[in-house]
């Protein structure tokens, strides 16, 4: 709930002023005796607007109670949006009802990040709750200037349809309810939606996905999603997502305190479902196609197994290590798909894939790692814009050495060392290449340490693979 105004035309619960240090001015518009009560409380108070301090006035002006926060923002020299968001978000995160903000700088209303800070704080899961969370209304004044602000609100939309397929159980959201998910997304935001069942996917020979998703009682789908829009363009960018709408680990079985969380083991295929809602939303004239391997990875006497070999879409045999490594095998046949029966001229794939990236970077940053440097730098200014930190991360060929197989073409894993890595280069050999970014977003798909966004599902690289999409 979020609005950029340029006339004030009622009273709010409270107003926020934003000041950078040492620069604090008095709204003209008061009565003289409240510009000389602010000016006492200001000395009083010692308040100078360092970054996060907060001065909290109440008082009556023209029959009205009026309740002001002045919100420091530090020194302007020092100032970044990064800075914007910790702090506003950290003051509004304790209010409710509806706020007014205005800034004494042109750079402190930047409705873009204040949009961004609405949708992050307005975002409840609460689906199943016989109480539902409250919502803040924040309108930005912007004083005699009309902005288009619909990007900013279509950006919070996409990001919410993310966070919602992470947050809800995988009871309620397995292979064959995601596909259905997304068939109707695709209608409401405008762009084609085929789901291939269980057959074919084992016709077109993609056999890895199929393993991963044989023990459940829920089969695989490939959910594929185009959105054709480029006229002229001959590019046809590919998107592809993890979908594994839950994963005990398989026969090598993962500890019960690491199981809690695994209904989030989808959250690629959330965020590229979630960019192509924006992507359609806003028609942005570019050729895009995505495709989610949507299965579940469980246990029963048909589960696959370590030490098994199984031949990949692209013809490859591949020994299998781990079966809790199985997001890589997934994404193995959906890359080949893209490629081969799509023909997209580039790829960029998510998945929370490695805990090895968690131990590299926490859960602040995505691990990317890229063959192509061009894309890469596009990938990076696209991040920016948003606050979604990312890191480049090594893809040496001598990495290539740990996934020799003395049986099959590829061992799927190279050990605990350079697990991430590893990873990543396993998914090199199937883009046949075309230049390629993978995103590990293990650490961040599910917010721990992000100071501007909830706890719990954050719909990571869904605003970035927009900005990225767009902004080529």
């Amino acid at each position: 709930m979020f609005k950029v105004i340029n006339k004030i035309e009622k009273g709010y619960d409270l107003n926020v002023t934003l000041v950078f240090e040492e620069q604090i001015k008095i709204c003209e518009f008061l009565s003289p005796e409240n510009i000389k009560l602010i000016e006492r409380l200001i000395n009083k108070k010692e308040f100078t607007g360092k970054k996060g301090e907060l001065l909290k006035i109440d008082f009556i002006e023209r029959d009205n109670l009026v309740s002001m926060y002045y919100v420091g923002m530090g020194k302007e020299e020092d100032f970044n949006l990064d800075v914007y968001r910790e702090v506003v978000f950290d003051v509004l995160s304790k209010e409710k009802g509806e706020v007014l903000i205005s800034g004494q700088n042109e750079k402190l209303l930047n409705y873009n990040v204040l949009g961004e800070i609405a949708s992050n704080l307005n975002y409840n899961f609460d689906t199943f709750k016989n109480k539902k969370g409250e919502k803040l209304e924040i309108n930005l004044f912007v004083a005699e200037k009309e902005i288009d602000f619909s990007e900013t609100i279509a950006l919070g939309e996409a990001t919410d349809i993310a966070r919602d397929l992470v947050d809800q159980p995988a009871n309620i959201i397995n292979p064959i309810t995601l596909s259905e998910k997304a068939l109707e997304l695709g209608k409401k935001y405008g762009f084609e939606v085929e789901i291939l069942d269980e057959k074919q996917i084992e016709d077109l020979g993609m056999n890895l996905l199929m393993a991963v998703g044989r023990a459940s009682v829920t089969k695989p789908r490939l959910i594929v999603m185009r959105y054709l829009n480029g006229k002229d363009n001959n590019e046809k960018i590919g998107l592809v997502g993890k979908g594994l709408t839950y994963d005990t680990g398989g026969l090598c079985i993962k500890p019960a305190d690491s199981m809690f969380e695994m209904k989030s083991d989808m959250a690629g295929a959330a965020s590229v479902i979630g960019a192509m809602c924006a992507i359609a939303n806003r028609k942005v004239e570019k050729n895009v196609v995505a495709i989610v391997p949507a299965c579940e990875n469980a246990i029963n006497g048909n589960a696959y197994r370590p030490g098994d070999i199984i031949t990949s879409m692209n013809g490859k045999s591949v020994e299998i290590i781990n079966t809790d490594a199985e997001g890589r095998l997934a994404l193995a046949d959906a890359i080949t798909y893209a490629v081969r029966n799509e023909k997209v001229t580039e790829i960029v794939d998510l998945a929370t894939l490695t805990g090895a990236i968690l131990v590299a970077l926490g859960s602040l940053t995505t691990g990317v790692f890229s063959n192509n440097d061009e894309k890469y730098d596009l990938l990076e200014r696209s991040s920016k814009e948003y606050g979604e930190k990312i890191w480049r991360m090594p893809l040496f060929n001598e990495y290539e050495d740990l996934l020799k197989s003395t049986v099959a073409d590829v061992k799927h894993t190279g050990g605990r060392m350079g697990g991430s890595i590893t990873a990543a280069k396993f998914l090199e050999g199937f883009v046949e290449g075309l230049p390629w970014i993978h995103m590990d977003i293990a650490g961040t798909a599910f917010n721990s340490s992000v100071k501007w966004v909830k706890k719990g599902a954050t719909g990571v690289g869904v605003k970035t693979l927009y900005s990225y999409v767009k902004n080529r």
